[in-house]
Formats: structure tokens, sequence, C-alpha cells
């Protein structure tokens, strides 16, 4: 995995029109990762949980597009609003974020789709019409194989899964990139693909393109989805990795001729004063120099609707 190019961190930039200055810790991007995830899980399980998905799958779809649409508008501000480890690893690899604060994230993410789980099993045990809570799971666990509703083979699954991920990594990514004026529609951008995604995802084998959400289904089914759980993390992973390497060269690629007439300048000016630069460019990241804070990673896009303030792709 390559390593993540330097982001100038958030303190060093200039703040945009309407900036109050707030800056979340990471307790709180953590507790943003967590409930927002666990709300991803109660909906996108809960739904198809309580109703028939094989024979209408799109309100379970729906639900989990809406309830990634929901959890970024209210909590994106915050953390950035991943909500998937998919989703952190590809802005691990494009370069927006740490490797220390993308495994928290992470972490906070299977906390909370955990405690979602936990929950909808607690509810499926108090319903006296279904006798076992983990074979209930079963219907909305991720499988391949025998456990798939169309009998989908691995590679199958393996190939929708990394494509899935894939496409929405790239949504996402493409969506909360620094110069893009659409940013505000994120959620939505998001969201929407999600639920697409999902329809197809249902119909193969319940492939979430979520690791987080397929661990949580999991836990409370019966004992072959863990047997089955490790593709639906390694495919997202390749999936991820595919998209964050692609918008990693996004970022990387420069105008030649920019380039060169923004070095003759840079020498220019040096030959007159000889001094650290590195505070002209506080409004461009691609012109900051390579050095930079340790800590640069760990600020993501967590604000990207306010457009200047978001890191580019």
């Amino acid at each position: 995995m390559s390593t993540p190019v330097s982001v100038p961190p958030t303190e060093n930039r200039r703040p945009s029109a309407g900036d109050d200055g707030f800056r979340p810790g990471l307790l709180s991007r953590l507790g943003a990762e967590a409930f927002g995830t666990l709300f991803l899980v109660v909906a996108g399980l809960g739904v198809p949980l309580f109703t028939l998905p094989q024979s209408n799958p799109l309100p379970g779809a729906l639900a989990g597009g809406l309830a990634v649409t929901a959890a970024m508008l209210a909590f994106a501000y915050i953390s950035g609003g991943h909500f998937n480890p998919a989703i952190t690893l590809g802005n691990l690899v494009a370069g927006r974020i740490g490797i220390a604060a993308a495994a928290a994230y992470v972490g906070a993410q299977l906390v909370g789709a955990a405690a979602g789980g936990l929950a909808l099993f607690g509810i499926l045990r108090t319903v006296p019409n279904i006798a076992d809570a983990r074979t209930a799971f079963d219907t909305v666990t991720a499988g391949f194989g025998e456990h798939s509703v169309i009998q989908t083979s691995m590679a199958g699954v393996l190939l929708a899964e990394v494509m899935g991920s894939a496409i929405l990594v790239a949504v996402f990514l493409g969506m909360t990139a620094r110069r893009n004026n659409n940013a505000a529609a994120a959620p939505f951008a998001v969201g929407l693909a999600f639920a697409v995604l999902l329809q197809l995802g249902q119909a193969l084998g319940n492939a979430p393109f979520n690791p987080a959400r397929a661990t949580a289904s999991a836990l409370f089914s019966s004992s072959w989805a863990l047997g089955q759980l490790w593709l639906f993390w390694v495919a997202p992973i390749v999936g991820a990795g595919i998209a964050g390497l692609v918008f990693r060269g996004f970022a990387d690629a420069r105008d030649p001729r920019a380039a060169t007439a923004a070095d003759a300048d840079l020498a220019a000016v040096e030959a007159d004063h000889g001094s650290d630069l590195t505070d002209d460019f506080d409004d461009d990241p691609d012109e900051q120099p390579a050095a930079a804070p340790a800590d640069a990673g760990s600020d993501e896009a967590r604000d990207f609707f306010d457009g200047p303030r978001s890191k580019e792709s």
C-alpha cells in the first residue's frame, strides 16, 4: 500500500467564509462513526429482517441508502461520514487520513455495527412467532454458494463485492473532493449509489459492500456465516484500494505547463528572498512542501460541505 501523501493540517489553512473554527477531537469523530454505523445497521438489516426481501428487495435497499444519506447529513461535519471500513480504507489510500486514525475509525465502526446487530437480535427474541433468532438473521446475512439467494458462486459474489465497493468508494471520494462544486450533495449521491448497489447485492447473496455491516449480521447468524465472512472483508478492501489508488493518481496529476511555470516562479522568489515559503501556499495543498506534521493525515475531509476546507482527492 502506498504511503499517504502529505496533506496540510486543517489548522494551517486560512478559514473560509462562515468558518466558526470548529475542530472536533478524535473521540468526537469516533463517536460519530460508531453511532452512524449503528444507524446504518439498524436500518439496513432491520427493514429486510421484518419484511420479505426475497420477494421485494426494494424496501431494504432503499432503507440502507436513506440511512447513509441521513447519517452523512447529521455527522459528516464531525467525522467525514465514512461509516464503512471500505470507505475509510479508500480515504487512507487516497491520502486523506492517516493510518492510526483509519484504524481507530474501523474499530469504532465495528463497535457501532455490533451494537446495532445486538439491538436487532434482542428485538427478534421478543417476537413470539420467531422461534430461532439466529435463523431469522440468516435471511439477511451475506453469503455465497448454497447460502446465496440465487446460489451465486464464490467467484461471482467476490467480483460483485469488489466492483460495488470500488464504485461506492469512488463516488464518495469524487463527491467530497476539494474542487468539487457539488460537494454539498455528497450525502445524496453516496446514499443513492449505496441503495442501487444494495438492490443488486441482495439478489446475489445479501452483499452489503460494507465489512462492518457484514460482521454485524454474521455475529448473530448461524455458524456458517462466520466461515464466509472473510470474503466480505477481502473483496471490499480490494475494491476500496483500487478506487483510492485511482483518486490518488488524480491528486498527483499535474499540468506540465502549469508545473513548469510554478517551479520557475518559486525559483525566482527563492532567489530573491531565500526564505521558507511554506505559508505562501496555505490555500493550495498541491503546492505544500513534502514535509508535513506527523498528524497531518488525521484530518480528513470531514467538512466537505464547506468546499474550500475539504481536501482534494
